[in-house]
């Protein structure tokens, strides 16, 4: 190695470049990714470019002292992986051909043991980054069960890292600048939340060259799902749902049940839509571009603005816990009984109604990890005939095997929808699934629902009255 070689290390969730002038970093880069940073006189770039530098080094054949690397080798005490099917083996190769990419799959087909099979075959020091407390430890206790390993768990008041650890994605955030070289392989668990302003960072402090994105619905409202190709990388391997439906998937039914409101509901539902949309017609009289983010943004300072969002909501709770949809609630639980079922409800609130009218367990983003568990396993066993739950449930949590789900309100994201679709879609024998979507007719909540059954998914959607 030459005397006062450029020396790259890792440093604070960037790469910092010594000893290398300015003509030869453009002669060697062009003009990126590299910017001069004056306080330590070295160039920097975010750590996700590492790959990218040493190969541009090596093509130069320029020497260099290669700091960075903190990752290791591991030997697995067992590898315990059920025995993939063909579509698995299929994305296993397509992301090996590239070691940096996305596979979409929908729920239930098996995309925890497609990352496991890889982690098996890379064998080097990886980070499983998941979105919520619940999957980091579910993720600990599938690498226990299918590698005999006992990852370290970054998150939840706990710092013990390991070669082989689990964190979620805001505490990936807050300390990739101390471990963003420590692990070769890193798997975003649900990498549709990626993008974010915040949680992009987990990628891009990262000096990982093997990275997994692992999604059933990649696509985001903002448009920013097209971050993961430079995040991470292009989608290796997509299998719709309708490949998988009726074959490593339940064949299932979705089924739209209209509800009305109540003379009541509906006439203070009409009083409050008035005071919005005159609220709305006036601002646009005098600024014509006046949208939804500016009423929001006015709040703090105009008491009408104010009134009119509270409308707002007001509205949105009718729609949400019209009463009519806890009848037909009772109706499809007699139906099914004693068939296990989970409610979606759109609201905490709801939820709540829900939890107390028909004395079933409530789950909520704020309940405890044991009481969660405790529920899940209760509905498994047979203790409890169903559950209700806001949005804890709409992705990535193994759930009892359950073949009824009732969606009784929610957001227009089709994302949400397939998500909830696939709870459950887990195939047992053959035994059909059934979703019901119960949807207040004549309300903006008519709306959303179309907007969020646009998916492939819900083709031939039936519409029933009970």
């Amino acid at each position: 190695m030459p005397v006062n070689s450029p020396r790259l290390c890792f440093a604070g969730g960037t790469l910092v470049l010594e000893g290398m002038s300015r003509q030869r970093v453009s002669g060697v880069f062009g003009s990126t990714p590299w910017v001069w940073d004056r306080r330590v006189g070295a160039w920097r770039c975010d750590a996700m470019q590492y790959v990218a530098v040493r190969e541009r080094l090596g093509e130069d054949g320029c020497h260099h002292e290669d700091h960075v690397p903190a990752w290791q080798p591991i030997r697995w005490p067992r590898v315990d992986i059920h025995r993939l099917r063909d579509e698995q083996k299929a994305a296993v190769a397509a992301w090996m051909d590239s070691h940096r990419a996305s596979v979409v799959m929908p729920t239930g087909t098996g995309k925890t043991e497609v990352a496991l099979a890889i982690m098996a075959q890379t064998a080097t020091s990886t980070l499983v980054v998941a979105p919520v407390r619940d999957l980091m430890y579910q993720w600990h206790r599938r690498i226990l069960a299918g590698l005999g390993y006992d990852a370290g768990i970054i998150g939840d008041s706990v710092f013990c890292v390991r070669p082989v650890s689990v964190t979620t994605y805001d505490s990936a955030c807050i300390h990739m600048d101390r471990l963003g070289n420590r692990f070769g392989l890193i798997i975003f668990d649900e990498c549709h939340h990626l993008p974010g302003p915040i949680r992009r960072d987990a990628a891009r402090m990262s000096a990982a060259p093997m990275r997994l994105g692992l999604t059933a619905t990649p696509e985001r409202s903002d448009g920013r799902h097209t971050d993961l190709d430079w995040l991470i990388g292009p989608i290796a391997y997509e299998m719709p749902i309708s490949a998988a439906k009726g074959r490593t998937l339940a064949d299932y039914e979705v089924v739209r049940i209209p509800v009305h409101l109540s003379a009541e509901e509906q006439a203070r539902y009409d009083r409050l839509s008035s005071e919005v949309r005159s609220y709305v017609i006036e601002r646009r009289k005098i600024d014509p571009d006046f949208t939804w983010e500016n009423l929001c943004a006015e709040t703090g300072k105009s008491p009408q603005a104010r009134r009119a969002l509270k409308a707002y909501f007001a509205k949105r709770s009718i729609e949400d816990r019209a009463e009519e949809k806890l009848r037909v609630l009772e109706d499809l639980f007699r139906l099914h009984a004693p068939e296990p079922c989970i409610v979606f409800a759109g609201s905490n609130a709801m939820a709540r109604d829900v939890s107390r009218r028909f004395l079933i367990p409530c789950l909520l983003n704020h309940c405890g990890k044991k009481e969660r568990l405790e529920i899940l396993g209760g509905l498994e066993d047979g203790g409890y005939p169903a559950l209700v739950a806001n949005r804890v449930l709409d992705e990535g949590v193994d759930l009892p095997e359950v073949k009824v789900a009732i969606v009784i309100g929610g957001t227009a994201s089709s994302r949400q929808a397939k998500q909830r679709l696939g709870r459950v879609l887990r195939k047992l024998g053959n035994i059909r699934a059934v979703l019901y979507e119960i949807v207040s007719a004549g309300t903006n909540e008519e709306r959303r629902s179309r907007r969020r059954r646009r998916s492939d998914a819900y083709e031939k959607t039936r519409h029933r009255r009970i």
